[in-house]
């Protein structure tokens, strides 16, 4: 299944990112802990140039522990990665902690120096991995607006954490050309590309060959979307099955972690 998704305000978002990173300290490059590969943007990461980041795996919750743990090594060896569960509170605290301690240098600098300026964050990541929940759960408010969709945040959010610590929210972008196909599929398994722009029955065919039938089978008591909307009570005029609503209910089930806690690609 072929899909390509970048609306014009990704673009825009890309140029503003490249500005903001100026005044940032640090970057925390956030990833979907269901497919943290597929989440890898190579446009933002060409922009990032000698900045220190902080991988960070978000909605683990929703992912495979044992995978995820594989994962927090892989990330681990090439910087610093940090597992978050954004909407459990207090979650994301750990993220001042990890960049004051990897500013440390730049702080006594500055201290030397008289200079009282607070450790800047740009917080990026494709869209729906979880970026605004991620502030606001630093911020212990809603700082930053969140949608359990892409294409929440369009313009730029700066956020005082601390005294000592600003965060800024940023537009979730993706990348002209997915060259292989199964990263647009992950990406739109996990919510990062908007459904309008995806045949969600032959995505769920995916899904199915990703996680097995197995999964469906204990939840809807079929595998076949047909049978499962039969199953739902999802009928149409006629008796005919809804397979629009039954093949919705899946992916979004799915992304709830009704079906189960799943990771969709390993570490190689």
């Amino acid at each position: 299944m072929k899909i390509n998704w970048f609306p014009g305000h990704m673009t825009k978002a890309l140029r503003m990112i490249e500005v903001e990173l100026k005044l940032a300290d640090i970057i925390f490059y956030c990833l979907d802990a269901r497919a943290p590969m597929s989440s890898l943007n190579p446009s933002l990461q060409k922009l990032f140039g000698n900045k220190p980041f902080v991988f960070i795996l978000n909605k683990i919750d929703l992912a495979d522990e044992k995978i995820t743990k594989q994962w927090q090594e892989y990330f681990n060896k090439i910087g610093t990665c940090v597992l978050v569960h954004a909407t459990k509170t207090n979650s994301a605290k750990v993220l001042q902690t990890t960049a004051m301690k990897i500013c440390d240098e730049k702080l006594k600098r500055q201290k030397e120096k008289g200079i009282t300026k607070p450790i800047r964050a740009i917080v990026v990541g494709v869209p729906n991995s979880g970026k605004s929940t991620i502030i606001n759960n630093l911020c212990g408010r809603g700082a930053a607006i969140t949608g359990n969709k892409p294409g929440v945040t369009r313009g730029k959010q700066w956020v005082r954490v601390s005294p000592g610590f600003e965060v800024l929210d940023t537009p979730g972008t993706l990348w002209p050309d997915f060259e292989v196909q199964a990263v647009g599929e992950n990406l739109a398994l996990v919510g990062s590309i908007k459904d309008d722009v995806v045949n969600l029955e032959e995505l769920v065919i995916v899904l199915k060959n990703r996680i097995g039938a197995a999964p469906l089978e204990a939840r809807y008591g079929a595998s076949d979307i047909e049978a499962i909307a039969k199953k739902r009570g999802f009928l149409l005029s006629g008796g005919v099955p809804d397979i629009a609503r039954a093949t919705k209910t899946v992916v979004d089930d799915f992304r709830s972690g009704k079906l189960g806690l799943f990771t969709l690609e390993q570490p190689k």
